[in-house]
């Protein structure tokens, strides 16, 4: 925060954050709302998110060919724009449900490119010995803004209607903007620009398939943003069905959400490395953490356990995250970012409708379990695999008579033998 460039967008981000996610809680309830069904819900979160798996990598590469803070100029304020279209339709009262599909995907389709140009941007204010600290805040900024966003929304549901909240949303991107006009070009750490050619996918993808410490932890996180993190589909169902709530519970399960969330960020910035066990063991214990609050019996329980499902949720993304950046060289790391967005975000399409079909079909508890089994089988076998990559191996013993499991190197388990 010593960085005033660093300090103009992380102003910036959290205004335009608290407005995202006023419209993010506000969009599911009202896509509820107008259709009655969770699975309608998952459709809207799989269209926001299907241009990122189908043009994902194609926006690493426009971030690694043109200057990052011009793109965002530019897509932070598309981003305004579709909020405001939205309040206007929501507010004139004729807002339809292929209204809300429509946007939800041209949201998608900017977030194609302000996604790798954001997060590659951090690296050119901050510099690479900042790098884990600004994106752990990042994060932190991220999960603040989403204690504050979905309570607000939660108000203006329910006392002046949906539009006003889109409305917000929209306006706030004013603040990211005025942020990168205001920064001062010439204390940008220079990064490498890539000129216009062919073959440049490709070669990202190359990269990425030769970096075993790279493609691991990137399927890990595509196999957890897939079906672990499907919370719009399944907190609204819990508010809705399972609870019999309204908009002011769903505000507040996702307000438990972010509490736990920004404790985790604030946590990962205390850190000064990433470990391949904190990936893992934190993978594994989101998945089942999610089992048990599929089955919790009451909402007290419930309400409970959303706050470590919080920690671990945020303590995966950044562990993952930071690693894969600090992996990466310069000149490939908006190419590289873009795949580990794509794979995270961009299985949602496929997972959101899923799991919103199983949440209709067979009830909100089987659908939130069937995430947590998946994140948890997930992240046992891609450790296994990543202990092998890094020298290490699991090994089990019994402490005080309960069974514990750690990474140690290989050498220390031959001289044991």
């Amino acid at each position: 925060m010593r960085i005033r460039n660093y300090r103009l967008f992380a102003t910036g981000a959290v205004v335009s954050n608290i407005g995202t996610w006023m419209s993010r809680v506000t969009q599911d309830w009202l896509v509820l709302s107008l259709t009655g069904s969770a699975a309608a819900v998952g459709i809207t979160t799989a269209l926001q998110f299907l241009p990122m798996l189908l043009f994902g990598l194609y926006g690493g590469v426009i971030a690694d060919r043109y200057p990052k803070r011009r793109i965002l100029l530019i897509t932070q304020g598309a981003l305004g724009l579709c909020g405001l279209a939205l309040a206007v339709l929501t507010l004139s009262g004729s807002v339809q449900v292929w209204h809300v599909y429509l946007i939800a995907f041209l949201l998608g389709m900017v977030t194609v490119v302000d996604n790798p140009a954001r997060q590659s941007f951090v690296s050119e204010m901050v510099g690479p010995d900042q790098l884990r600290n600004a994106v752990s805040l990042n994060s932190a900024n991220f999960q603040s803004a989403r204690l504050i966003g979905p309570a607000v929304a939660g108000v203006l549901i329910t006392s002046v209607g949906s539009g006003w909240a889109f409305m917000l949303n929209g306006l706030s991107f004013l603040a990211p903007l005025v942020g990168l006009l205001l920064m001062r070009t010439h204390e940008l750490h220079e990064s490498v620009r890539i000129r216009r050619g062919k073959g440049q996918l490709r070669e990202g993808l190359r990269y990425v398939r030769g970096r075993p410490e790279l493609i691991w932890p990137i399927v890990l996180i595509g196999f957890i943003g897939t079906f672990g993190f499907n919370f719009p589909i399944w907190l609204t169902a819990f508010a809705n069905e399972v609870f019999h709530g309204d908009a002011g519970m769903y505000a507040f399960f996702n307000i438990l959400m972010a509490a736990g969330s920004l404790t985790g960020a604030l946590l990962a910035a205390r850190r000064r490395s990433s470990r391949v066990r904190l990936l893992i063991l934190a993978a594994m214990g989101f998945g089942l953490l999610e089992i048990a609050a599929a089955f919790s019996p009451s909402l007290w329980l419930f309400s409970l356990l959303l706050l470590p499902i919080g920690v671990l949720a945020l303590t995966t993304n950044i562990s993952a995250n930071t690693s894969v950046q600090m992996a990466s060289d310069p000149e490939m790391r908006g190419r590289v970012m873009s795949l580990f967005m794509m794979v995270f975000v961009g299985g949602t399409p496929l997972g959101g409708p899923l799991l919103g079909w199983v949440s209709d079909t067979y009830g909100a508890r089987v659908a939130f379990a069937t995430g947590g089994v998946v994140s948890l089988v997930a992240a046992a076998g891609i450790g296994l695999i990543l202990t092998r990559v890094v020298g290490v191996r699991v090994r089990f013993d019994l402490r005080g008579g309960r069974p514990h499991m750690r990474f140690v190197p290989r050498e220390r388990l031959a001289t044991a033998a």
